[in-house]
């Protein structure tokens, strides 16, 4: 799977708490904010399980 990068500019406090959930679910920064953003993909009907690219645990 390729990957592409870009900026994010946040809130730090935001980005401190996610980096906190990030370490609660021993996941890096960047693995939680995917996760959490095909999370929301799924859910509103934006795209299928198999779409998403995640790894079933």
């Amino acid at each position: 799977m390729s990957r592409t990068s870009f900026l994010f500019r946040t809130d730090p406090r935001l980005l401190d708490a996610l980096r906190r959930w990030a370490d609660d679910d021993l996941r890096s920064l960047n693995g939680q904010i995917e996760f959490l953003l095909r999370k929301a993909l799924r859910e509103s009907g934006r795209v299928k399980d198999a779409d998403s690219g995640e790894k079933r645990r």
